[in-house]
């Protein structure tokens, strides 16, 4: 089809593409489907790059040489640049573990695969994402992918095949129906992988190379295919979120949304392209490679070092710090490259290309192997990193899911003559206490058994896991033959009554429950847990679960720290803790009325004061991680045992 040269629309588009994406990472809900604006550039993509693959075969001048050094001179440096600034302020912020993880990642990307690495990894738009800052690069890979197999192919087709055309659009059609086979199996390689993302570039690369029409399109039908594909995109930005199954079929109204709007723009002058050719969004649009590049590294690491997360006003400032680092990227980067002003020549291009590619490999290896250089770390930043750790044996008391054998238990502290007659009892929560069942266990000389085991709620159910179910009944028995007489139930509650956060049902005891349903399961089944507890001749006490803290925010501490910031206010508003948890404390305080065996212990009070559920009690971070505590966050809690060891049977 004909391009009509210089496309300002096609520029514009390149800003309708890049501005939903930015907006929906910075948290504007109304941009809810933002994301589809990676769709939008490749189609972009597809059609600019196949356009020049057509001509200069058609001409027979191609030279695969050519093409990659016209890729290196427009993808790498600006790259490179984005890399080695979010290496630097990654030494500066993250955690080792975190920098190790960029480290990795950077090593990934140098090769143009990290979206490989991000499909074994969490999903796109699970609250772990936020923590990398070089998540976005997937979409990079996916091209650059692409490009290494497309010009072979094109060259092939269209020197030996008479109707290539449609053995490229069979192609096509192959990555489509891929990208619908793994969407509900496998959703993640259907978000990151080429072969289920290539069929939105060959879009483009269709559009680019349809025989030219011998009669005019009516101004009518092109207008008219303009403006459908314009309001096609927009009702995937407005109307798309974190939960729609994507890329799927949902994926096609952005791509043909944007095909549209390619196609229409050069059957003549459209209302769309005169919309999309206005100086504002062109400007955008010459800068969105670079504008990509730098909003979520500025993103990530802003939000590293906020305290309650990234507020709409200050997120319109970092939105700003990005796109004037665009702009200064596209005018001292891009242009002096893509203008041949420096590595002129196709061999100096693509040499400097690839040694540049291979410092940052090994670079990103060198942190990976240096296990994220944890030595950087110093002072107060070093006892928030350090404080991630367990050091008390935790470990050593609790079961997962590689152990063969269910014989893992620990007694701990009290004098050899005294019998054990208490038990902590529960899943990886419960090992958490430890440094406060020590406390308590060797200050009055009465040992306490702890048993543990990792996603395994201390409950009495068919629905649990069998490994969790034998892992119980064995737990069970042994309260019987020990002799126990005050058990402590210690959960990460409400995860299998509500699952996790970013929406995982999996670990609910029953994943096809309904919320309703699924308080009902959860309350059966530690009603009969007590229940036979109590024939047993052992009182009960349930503990209630610490407050759960929001993804990510543990690591800021290190953040903050590193930058001399206060987390003086950091953690979980305690309504919403309240909220999450309202279900299971009225549930665990009816069961301790109706039996005065029962007892409840409730560690809010302790961790929460002036409406917020501190991360951070005088200086010390409370949490291991975003629901575990830490070593001192634990040991913290140890008078709330007091009664138990003791004896004593108030609630």
């Amino acid at each position: 089809m004909h391009t009509f040269g210089n496309r300002r629309d096609i520029d514009g588009l390149r800003a309708l593409a890049v501005i939903p994406v930015v907006l929906f990472h910075f948290g504007f809900s109304t941009f809810s489907g933002g994301f589809v604006g990676v769709d939008v550039f490749f189609v972009i993509s597809g059609f600019l790059i196949t356009s020049i693959l057509f001509r200069e075969i058609s001409a027979q001048r191609f030279s695969f040489v050519d093409f990659w050094a016209r890729r290196a001179r427009r993808i790498i440096p600006a790259l490179s640049v984005v890399l080695l600034v979010t290496l630097a302020l990654g030494w500066l912020l993250l955690t080792a573990k975190d920098f190790s993880e960029l480290g990795r990642t950077v090593r990934y990307q140098a090769l143009f695969v990290s979206n490989i690495l991000f499909m074994r990894e969490d999903g796109y738009f699970e609250p772990a994402s936020d923590l990398k800052p070089l998540l976005h690069t997937w979409s990079l890979a996916v091209e650059e992918q692409y490009y290494i197999f497309f010009p072979l192919l094109m060259a092939l087709l269209m020197r030996h095949i008479r109707h290539w055309r449609w053995v490229l659009f069979a192609v096509l059609l192959l990555s489509f129906g891929l990208n619908i086979a793994y969407i509900e199996r496998k959703p993640d390689m259907a978000f990151f992988s080429l072969p289920t993302r290539a069929w939105e570039l060959l879009c483009g690369a269709m559009l680019a190379v349809l025989p030219a029409s011998k009669q005019s399109t009516r101004p009518w039908l092109y207008q008219s295919v303009g403006l459908a594909g314009l309001v096609a995109v927009l009702v995937a930005v407005f109307t798309f979120d974190k939960t729609t199954a994507f890329p799927g079929w949902a994926a096609l109204l952005p791509v043909l949304g944007a095909t549209a709007m390619i196609w229409s723009g050069a059957q003549g002058s459209t209302w769309v392209g005169t919309v999309l050719s206005t100086r504002a969004l062109v400007g955008v649009g010459l800068i969105s490679y670079s504008f990509y590049l730098w909003h979520w590294p500025v993103y990530v690491y802003a939000n590293a070092i906020s305290i309650d997360g990234i507020q709409p006003l200050e997120a319109a400032g970092w939105i700003a710090l990005a796109l004037g680092l665009a702009w200064l990227s596209w005018r001292f980067i891009e242009l002096p490259f893509r203008e041949k002003r420096l590595l002129a020549g196709r061999k100096s291009v693509l040499a400097g290309g690839l040694l540049t590619m291979a410092v940052l490999a090994v670079t990103g290896s060198a942190v990976r192997s240096a296990d994220g250089i944890p030595q950087r770390i110093t002072g107060k930043a070093l006892e928030y990193a350090e404080s991630r750790d367990w050091k008390a044996g935790q470990k050593k008391c609790m079961l997962v899911t590689s152990d063969k054998n269910l014989d893992k238990a620990c007694l701990v502290g009290g004098k050899a003559d005294v019998p054990a007659t208490k038990m902590f009892w529960g899943d990886s929560h419960s090992a958490a206490l430890l440094p406060a069942i020590e406390h308590n266990a060797q200050r009055d000389g009465r040992p306490v058994w702890v048993y543990s085991m990792s996603a395994c709620p201390p409950v009495l159910s068919d629905d649990t896991r069998q490994r969790c179910k034998a892992f119980n009944e064995q737990t069970m028995e042994r309260v019987r033959s020990l002799g126990i007489k005050d058990v402590v139930l210690a959960s990460n509650w409400s995860l299998y009554v509500y699952g996790r956060e970013d929406g995982d049902k999996k670990v609910l005891l029953n994943p096809h429950d309904t919320p309703a349903q699924a308080e009902q399961r959860m309350a059966t089944a530690i009603k009969a847990r007590v229940a036979a507890l109590r024939e047993a001749g052992a009182q009960v006490w349930l503990f209630e679960e610490v407050p759960l803290q929001r993804k990510g925010t543990i690591a800021r501490l290190t953040s903050l720290a590193r930058i001399g910031r206060s987390a003086e206010g950091l953690g979980r508003p305690l309504e919403e803790h309240l909220a999450r948890q309202h279900f299971l404390r009225a549930l665990f305080a009816s069961m301790s009325a109706a039996d005065p065996g029962v007892h409840v212990i409730d560690p809010t009070p302790m961790m929460c004061s002036d409406g917020v559920c501190n991360i951070e009690v005088n200086g010390h971070s409370q949490y291991k991680d975003e629901d575990h505590l830490s070593d001192i966050g634990s040991a913290r809690l140890s008078p709330l045992f007091t009664p138990v060891l003791l004896g004593a049977n108030q609630n």
